[in-house]
């Protein structure tokens, strides 16, 4: 080929070109249907070939090898599509190639192959920071070649970072952090990433990533260490027995942390037990290098850390599942700073470890990296958007849309770990119908098999008599049965050894001899969810001996998957590898997406007319498109558990998706509180109380945990003001279902995310977008939890821009300020958004009890409002047929009119006529959410537009 010089090229057509800068080889590409291809002989970070792929406007699809060809993997997260139909046009000079769409431009350095994305208005998005590391770094792993994959991005000013799924650091914004994407209970790994700055990036890979900050952690001995009496060299530990733990038996010198797993145990001293011990640890912290160190602290049992005599950290963990936190040490150049840490180990096995992350070195400030294990080359997909909703509904493009959950799933459902008898649930479902607290669903948790036989998916007939009678039993009262279905099968019964002989489970935990925590404890595995026809074997399995007995909805636990607790990640891999797919290196994240794909396929074939609903402990991108939701693991009943779910929900839905809910009052549960009294018996109504507060405004609401009994009257009798707040949440839960629903249809029709982090709606208020402790549920309502023990006050922040007012009494306060709100016992503080349309309905026991014929319609005026009412048929999938309807309500501030538009759509069961009891609040006429007061306006609509003036 002759090398030209060109200033500018636009392709029609394909085309290939090599272009000449000052006589040196640069880069050809060639133009094809779907996008272009990039040949760089001279890239600095050691890719030879880049292509990319318009998915949509706003959307492209990036992949990168260092070879001369693309791999021809296929996607897990995201769906096959036909490529060539979206029109792009390709411009070329001596310095750059450049894609362009209608929406977005991607510029190819043709001196560094480096990429910069901008809007259509060449507005800077992202740029890729020139770095010496390679890009693709040469790995085996199984004997299959693959490598390290890595980029990393140019952070902007003021630019902030969301997503990622679900953490347990209680942290909102990721800049400057550390993120390890790794599926393990309570930490879910999403490897999509949003920006403040009108961007997102879902990166391809199914193998464990890490976001953010790359570096490794360094061991505590990294900083300069001093012992309790100032010896340079270590810190000093100090051994008591736990009934006297200021009578220190021994001491030693520890320079480092690393008791983080089942086969660390032996680096705690044996010349104490450790279920007996309380242990010290002092001394002093010094670096020649100043900035930000942070913390990673790993632990089980109580801990309690101090920086210059501040407590930074006071926590409890249950040891069969460690907790994680982050903690940020600011040290001065050689100055020292005095640590203490106090900690009693949960039991005979409990974890401690303590590592750190240096300050950011200057070629690493200002950037944003992702990096994973295993990968065949560099694929991702760049995602613009005006704003996170944008962005999000390119991310539902490349992987699916959310599926629309039936109905009852946003109403309440009641779990416990466990109920053990058949009597025991549906004597649990009586006392909520006699007591006329709304439910909707029951769930029944693992166990309910014979003790050997965990994987059979069969009742024990000594405890659970009658399934299917049991079953409809509940579905007579209006209820429905949510049960536990593990992806795990004992040795040693039928079904173990038809999956054994057709090769469908994992060998190694079988071959290392490992037994579980039941009983005598069994040998077992879990199958490969990998697999097609193992996944169809499961699915046949669950449909023979569950589904076919009326079980509405799965509960899919330990879907990580969790084979065996607190073993090193190395080991964890071990023990699912090899998979159908390939290496468990390569594949490790993507487990729970393909068990869920079987159960949902499996399902819609057999039944294509009822939803199906999942709910599962791990997700990986793309679980939306399998109707699954996830929640939060086995999280501790601790207020700081609590707070922490806040970020935790938040980032999880800004994750993509949807549907995400929690163990109301935290699951595992300190001795203390096990057989309460006293004061510790009205910590626990409290901390329930607020929690439950709380869960009343996420996607799902839900209560579940350990002993103590979860259900609000066990929790307190009804004259308490505990019981009373957690009914009034409960009630006023089923009186915003037409807000939910509506909420929820739209997260399939228009994108939409329920649970949003402030940064969506308030993306220039910086302040409101990194809070931690506030989010809105839906477009409306300021959710602030309240999650300190005694709180007789919290701050709140009210996002500038316009008013907000208090949802229980209608008072007014302007945005942009930060209020310290009374707390009163029994009402969390909540504000509704200035310009907001809030359509209720009627008092319910189930989501279905009446139809809807009466909506009392809040408008809070001061702005302009709008609100699209979603309807349908609730439980099957016509809607995807188009079977369903929306009611438009727009509110125009300067002429004080109120719009209904004409109804668009019908359903089956659509009611022909309703009432609309409008209620207008106003700066100066505040009015609480009381649903029997007085409208102001009563409107008889049938379908056809209507308004009104407000006065």
């Amino acid at each position: 080929m002759h090398k030209i010089r060109v200033t500018a090229v636009i392709f029609i057509g394909t085309a290939l070109l090599q272009l000449n800068v000052k006589g040196q080889e640069t880069a050809s590409y060639v133009k094809t249907s779907a996008g272009i291809e990039v040949q760089l002989p001279n890239s600095l970070t050691g890719i030879k070939k880049i292509r990319l792929e318009p998915v949509s406007d706003q959307v492209i699809h990036v992949t990168a090898t260092e070879k001369p060809e693309f791999s021809p993997q296929r996607s897990l997260m995201a769906l096959d599509r036909a490529n060539g139909n979206v029109a792009f046009a390709t411009v070329a000079d001596d310095h750059r190639i450049i894609l362009k769409t209608n929406a977005l431009s991607v510029e190819i350095s043709r001196k560094t192959g480096l990429l910069t994305y901008r809007d259509a208005g060449n507005k800077l998005l992202l740029k890729q920071r020139a770095v010496p590391e390679a890009a693709l770094l040469p790995q085996v792993f199984s004997g299959s070649p693959s490598y390290r994959v890595a980029q990393v991005f140019d952070a902007q000013e003021e630019e902030a970072y969301y997503g990622l799924g679900q953490h347990q650091q209680g942290m909102m914004n990721y800049r400057g952090r550390r993120v390890d994407l790794i599926q393990y209970n309570t930490e879910i790994g999403v490897p999509f990433v949003i920006s403040n700055k009108g961007y997102g990036i879902l990166w391809d890979n199914n193998s464990i990533t890490r976001a953010g900050d790359i570096r490794d952690y360094q061991p505590l001995s990294a900083l300069k260490l001093y012992s309790k009496e100032n010896k340079e060299g270590w810190i000093t530990a100090g051994y008591a027995k736990r009934t006297s733990p200021k009578n220190i038996l021994f001491t030693n010198a520890v320079s480092e942390l690393s008791i983080n797993w089942l086969t660390d145990q032996h680096k705690f001293p044996d010349s104490i037990k450790m279920e007996e011990a309380a242990v010290s640890y002092e001394g002093y912290l010094e670096s020649g290098l100043e900035g930000l160190y942070q913390l990673q602290l790993k632990y089980a049992g109580y801990i309690k850390v101090w920086f210059n005599e501040e407590l930074v950290a006071d926590y409890w963990r249950q040891a069969w599942n460690p907790g994680s936190a982050t903690l940020d040490l600011r040290l001065q150049k050689n100055k020292k700073v005095r640590f203490r840490m106090e900690w009693i180990p949960d039991g005979g096995e409990s974890y401690l470890g303590l590592t750190c992350l240096p300050p950011i070195p200057e070629a690493l400030k200002n950037t944003f990296a992702l990096q994973s294990e295993s990968g065949a080359g560099v694929d991702y997909y760049f995602i613009g958007g005006e704003n996170a909703d944008q962005v999000i509904s390119g991310y539902r493009k490349v992987t699916g849309k959310a599926v629309l959950l039936p109905k009852w799933a946003m109403g309440f459902w009641q779990s416990r770990e466990r109920y053990k008898t058949q009597d025991e649930l549906l004597s649990a479902v009586k006392e909520f119908r006699d007591r006329k607290i709304p439910l909707d669903n029951i769930v029944l948790d693992w166990s309910y098999w014979k003790e050997p036989e965990w994987g059979s998916q069969q009742f024990d007939p000594a405890r659970f008599a009658s399934p299917k009678q049991m079953i409809k039993t509940l579905h007579d009262q209006h209820v429905k049965l949510m049960i536990s279905v593990w992806p795990k099968f004992n040795k040693g019964f039928d079904i173990y050894h038809d999956f054994d002989k057709q090769g469908f489970l994992y060998q190694r935990n079988i071959e290392d001899g490992r037994r579980d925590w039941i009983g005598k404890g069994y040998s077992n595995t879990f199958y490969d969810a990998f697999n097609p026809k193992a996944r169809a074997a499961f699915w046949d399995l669950m449909n023979k001996r569950l589904y076919s007995k009326g079980i509405d909805a799965w509960w899919m636990d330990a879907t990580e998957p969790d084979m065996h607790s607190n073993l090193p990640v190395e080991v964890r891999k071990e023990l699912m590898n090899p998979t159908y797919a390939g290496s468990s290196t390569t594949y490790f994240n993507a487990f729970p997406l393909v068990n869920a794909k079987g159960v949902y396929e499996g399902q819609r074939e057999q039944n294509k007319t009822d939803r199906v609903f999942i709910l599962t402990r791990s997700a990986f991108a793309g679980l939306q498109r399998y109707a699954a939701a996830a929640w939060s693991g086995d999280i501790a009943s601790r207020w700081e558990d609590m707070k922490s779910q806040i970020s935790a929900g938040v980032n999880f839905s800004l994750s993509g998706m949807p549907y995400w809910t929690m163990d109301i009052g935290g699951f595992s549960v300190e001795k203390r509180y096990e057989n309460a009294k006293g004061a510790d018996l009205e910590e626990w109504r409290e901390l329930n109380t607020r929690w439950f507060q709380f869960g009343a405004f996420v996607p799902l609401f839900r209560a579940h945990g350990q002993y103590p009994f979860r259900e609000i009257y066990n929790i307190a009798p009804e004259s308490h003001p505990a019981y009373k707040s957690m009914l009034y949440y409960n009630q006023l839960r089923y009186r915003l279902m037409p807000y939910i629903y509506a909420l929820a249809g739209n997260s399939f029709q228009q994108d939409y995310t329920i649970m949003r982090g402030l940064m969506m709606d308030f993306p220039k208020d910086l302040k409101a977008s990194n809070l931690n402790d506030a989010y809105l549920f839906g477009p409306s309502l300021l959710i602030n939890p309240v999650y300190k023990y005694k709180a007789q006050y919290r701050k709140v922040y009210l996002p500038e821009g316009q008013g907000w007012y208090d949802l229980y009494n209608g008072k007014y306060f302007k945005g942009g300020q930060e209020l310290q709100v009374a707390t009163t016992y029994e009402r969390m503080p909540v504000y509704v958004k200035e310009g907001s349309i809030l359509p209720t309905g009627p008092a319910l026991q189930y989501t279905d009890e009446k139809a809807t014929d009466t909506l009392t319609v809040f408008v809070y005026t001061g702005k302009d409002a709008v609100f699209s009412l979603y309807e349908d048929e609730g439980g099957n999938y016509n809607y995807e047929k188009g079977a369903f309807s929306t009611i438009h309500l727009k509110y125009t501030e300067s002429t004080k009119l109120l719009e209904l538009s004409e109804r668009k759509g019908s359903f089956e069961g659509m009611l022909p006529k309703r009432i609309f009891r409008i209620v207008v609040i106003s700066a100066k006429k505040g009015k609480g959410l009381d649903f029997n007061q007085k409208a102001d306006y009563n409107l008889i609509y049938t379908g056809k537009q209507l308004s009104v003036q407000l006065k």
